[in-house]
């Protein structure tokens, strides 16, 4: 199987990871009812999460996702508690609806970010809008790739010195091969095999050492790891969405179907700490789109 036909056979099945995602691995079998809680007898803002997926969510509660949680568990005053599962298949089975407890409980009642509209669970309005983005080093040889127009226009010589990363299913992949840039690709899974594997790993290992000189990523992933490696400088370019071939997504907070009261009560933190959120998005590199 050539490379082109390889990696363009996994774009007929479209899911989020936390590349990724996307955005959400989370993609198993049809959501099932659940019937709302009793809010006066919740206990804890118990959280479904990521240990492993940096800059959205970790053990040590270091990503932004961890400090909104943080956010509304102090507003609620409740404690803070998390499920911790890989953010990919089976995600929301393992967590969200998962009451395997001795008392029937869920063992955690929120999922702090998911594509809007998501369709194993009930969504709150979208709390921000990224975009995929362009990634390379400053100062090799492609500093005058201020866009995806400059990247399609380049000489075809300069082209064939490109080794760019590209995970697979990703709308990345769709756009090279639009522009006929498939033979520069070094192929990457969305999704690794390693649960403690994380998709920054491209930008600090493979991009800084020059495995690769270009990628494409996940802007809140590109925008967190550019900042912190602190040398070399690491350029990020957001993506414009064309006809055909989107980029840019909406992410909002998911709880379980038939909760209503507990939808609405997060819509009203997101509401209430919206410019809190934002500044917390900022202060990860998140770049952030206007609705």
């Amino acid at each position: 199987m050539s490379r082109r036909k390889s990696v363009y056979s996994g774009l007929s099945r479209p899911r989020w990871s936390w590349v990724g995602g996307i955005v959400a691995g989370a993609l198993c079998s049809s959501a099932a009812l659940a019937g709302p809680e009793d809010q006066d007898q919740r206990k804890a803002l118990k959280v479904c999460a990521d240990p492993y997926s940096l800059p959205s969510s970790n053990k040590e509660q270091q990503g932004f996702e961890n400090k909104i949680a943080q956010l509304f568990a102090g507003d609620l005053k409740l404690p803070l508690e998390y499920t911790w599962f890989p953010q990919r298949i089976g995600f929301i089975r393992n967590t969200l609806r998962n009451n395997d407890a001795a008392d029937g409980r869920y063992k955690c009642d929120i999922v702090m970010g998911v594509p809007a509209n998501f369709e194993l669970a009930a969504t709150t309005k979208p709390y921000y809008r990224s975009t995929w983005t362009m990634v390379y080093v400053k100062g090799r040889g492609w500093d005058d790739v201020k866009s995806q127009k400059d990247l399609v226009k380049l000489p075809v010589e300069r082209k064939k010195a490109l080794r760019i990363g590209l995970f697979d299913r990703s709308p990345a992949a769709m756009w090279l091969i639009k522009n006929d840039m498939m033979e520069n690709i070094i192929p990457y899974p969305i999704m690794s095999g390693d649960a403690r594997a994380y998709p920054g790993e491209i930008i600090e290992k493979d991009l800084v050492s020059d495995k690769i000189n270009l990628t494409f990523v996940w802007g809140p992933i590109a925008g967190y790891f550019a900042k912190r490696v602190q040398f070399p400088e690491v350029v990020v370019i957001p993506m414009r969405s064309e006809p055909g071939i989107r980029f840019d997504y909406s992410i909002a907070m998911a709880v379980r179907f038939g909760e209503k009261d507990w939808k609405q009560q997060i819509q009203a933190l997101i509401d209430k700490h919206r410019e809190r959120i934002r500044a917390i998005l900022a202060e990860y590199g998140v770049p952030l789109l206007e609705d």
